[in-house]
């Protein structure tokens, strides 16, 4: 047998016959399965959908509250360098810088701004003289003096000159802490009084603390940039835990880091855009990038500065779908639960009461008293059985007498004789009629007459015994009685019994010629049945014998053996 042979024969085994209830299982558990499919590739694609705008709001959140965050550091230092550079202390010791008690004044409300201040330290630097003075923690008011001179060309100096070129007010720029060694986010502020340039205060936020303290709480999966409008990065997520971070060379720029072409064209577009410093807060950008991974990146622009920060992620990095794999899981267990207890109430319900209808139905066909189940129950069963039941007892029973009709006779007498020519086995078939049953009809009237078959009928189907023998109605007054497996002996001592049954009913009938009551005249007939025989042949046998009775005088019966031909031999007996 060849492979599409035997996959058709296991489909037509597992889908297309056999039991109901077989195949009602192996079709729900297929369309729960195909129904469990579409619906997880359904909410794969709407979580999907969820994950990747959550996560895209999540990293626009992240990046707008790490601009925030950054921004309130910066501010609040911008404040208070601008409440330094209008105090009228310092800008009177910028104007008079050798006047030592306007010195002290302006060193002392300095100071006192010092202690808000993130790293607790100012430089100063003034125009007129280019000294540079110090403010730090402790510093003594006591001991002022500058502690270097400032020079256009030493790169260390380059914060004031930078600075006083500026057309803005403050400077902010990432260098190294000379002293610390650290690298720091400074804040240059102008002192100007009538327009003129007094000096500059500059202070300095540790850039690696600040940065540390933004990028902490990412997912390892997300990487954090801050860049300035020239593109140079100056801070990396990805170097955090890294001994080169606090060293971080900030003259990388982001072409040098990234090659995805959508990511640098929409940075550039975002750099190009920059006028100044940022004042309101803006609407962060988000960026699918072309190819690789991260695929997405968020730009948020950090206020008070010409900064962005850059968020680089992939949908799944903030909700991954691992996540949902025990929902999924439980909603499979719960999908073949239900399955399989919907299988489970519907072979309760419907299939095991259908099995038992045509399990009953099946062996009526072998036992005449077998009950069709159901009938007693109110329910559908319960009508499908009575109208079985109903359709049955029309197709088979004979309306009047109760007994099985002449249709029953014939189908069930072919299918007997079926099975016992296949085992040489012997069938014996009596032909029965009322004797003169049409004087009675006239004596006694048809109504009367119905009576009488009716109980003639009953009489009759009592004398049989056995589960496989049964009695029909042959036509008129005429019945026919089969008794598949019996004899000769076995046939004559029913036939015997049929005309006693019937003598004890004790019908009048004074119009019979037999007797003063209601008789019969049986023929009857054994034979061991082969396949060229038909039910004509027997019953056409007994119906002979049956002629035989009525010619001897009739209330008898007649016996003809199927293999004998008629010699004139008188094969009968009276029953007085």
């Amino acid at each position: 047998m060849d492979k599409d042979t035997a996959k058709k024969g296991m489909r037509k085994s597992l889908f297309g016959e056999g039991r109901i209830s077989t195949r009602f299982r192996n079709w729900n558990i297929v369309f729960f399965a195909l129904a469990f499919l579409v619906m997880i590739i359904a909410m794969f694609t709407a979580f999907y959908d969820v994950i990747r705008q959550v996560s895209t709001n999540y990293a626009e959140h992240y990046a707008v509250s790490s601009a925030e965050l950054l921004s309130a550091h910066i501010v609040k230092e911008i404040s208070l360098l601008a409440k330094a550079a209008h105090s009228n202390a310092v800008i009177d010791w910028m104007t008079d810088e050798g006047n030592n008690d306007k010195k002290m004044l302006a060193f002392e409300e300095m100071t006192g701004i010092t202690r808000e201040l993130y790293s607790y330290n100012l430089y100063i630097g003034l125009e007129k003289s280019l000294h540079e003075y110090k403010i730090e923690e402790g510093y003594l008011t006591t001991n002022i003096q500058p502690f270097a001179a400032l020079n256009e060309n030493n790169p260390d100096d380059e914060w004031y000159f930078k600075c006083t070129a500026s057309d803005k007010d403050y400077v902010i720029s990432v260098g190294i802490d000379r002293v610390l060694q650290r690298k720091r986010l400074w804040i240059d502020y102008k002192v100007v009084r009538n327009g003129i340039l007094l000096g500059v205060i500059c202070t300095g936020l540790n850039f690696s603390h600040v940065t540390r303290e933004l990028f902490s709480h990412y997912s390892k999966d997300m990487r954090g940039l801050i860049i300035d409008a020239d593109g140079n990065i100056h801070m990396d997520s990805s170097q955090m835990g890294k001994d080169d971070y606090l060293f971080y060379d900030f003259g990388t720029k982001v072409e040098d880091e990234f090659n995805d072409p959508a990511f640098l064209a929409a940075i550039k577009s975002q750099l190009d855009s920059i006028e100044g410093y940022f004042r309101a807060a803006s609407i962060p950008s988000v960026i699918k990038l072309s190819r690789g991974s991260p695929r997405y990146a968020t730009i948020a622009p950090i206020r008070f500065t010409n900064w962005s920060v850059v968020i680089l992620y992939d949908s799944s990095s903030l909700l991954r779908m691992s996540l949902f794999l025990p929902t999924f899981a439980t909603m499979l267990i719960l999908l073949l639960a239900f399955a399989i207890f919907t299988s489970a109430i519907s072979y309760r319900l419907i299939f095991l009461p259908l099995e038992r209808l045509v399990g009953s139905l099946t062996r009526l066909k072998e036992n005449r008293d077998e009950r069709i189940y159901g009938i007693e129950r109110n329910d559908e069963f319960g009508n499908l059985s009575n109208t079985i039941f109903d359709l049955f007892t029309k197709a088979n029973q004979d309306a009047l007498t109760g007994t099985y009709n002449r249709r029953f006779m014939e189908n069930n007498l072919e299918l007997i004789m079926e099975f016992l020519s296949r085992s040489n086995g012997m069938l014996s078939v009596l032909m029965l009629d009322v004797d003169f049953f049409k004087k009675y009809n006239d004596t006694y009237g048809h109504e009367q007459g119905d009576i009488c078959l009716k109980k003639v009928a009953q009489a009759l189907d009592n004398s049989v015994s056995r589960a496989t023998d049964f009695v029909a109605r042959y036509g008129g007054e005429e019945f026919i009685a089969v008794l598949p497996n019996t004899n000769e002996a076995g046939a004559r001592v029913v036939a015997q019994n049929m005309l006693k049954n019937v003598r004890k009913l004790n019908l009048p009938h004074s119009n019979n010629a037999a007797a003063q009551y209601v008789t019969v005249s049986v023929g009857v007939t054994t034979g061991t049945v082969i396949h060229t025989q038909s039910w004509e042949d027997y019953s056409k046998r007994a119906d002979e014998a049956l002629y035989m009775s009525k010619q001897n005088g009739r209330n008898q019966y007649t016996y003809l053996d199927m293999t004998e031909a008629i010699t004139g031999l008188d094969m009968t007996e009276a029953i007085l």
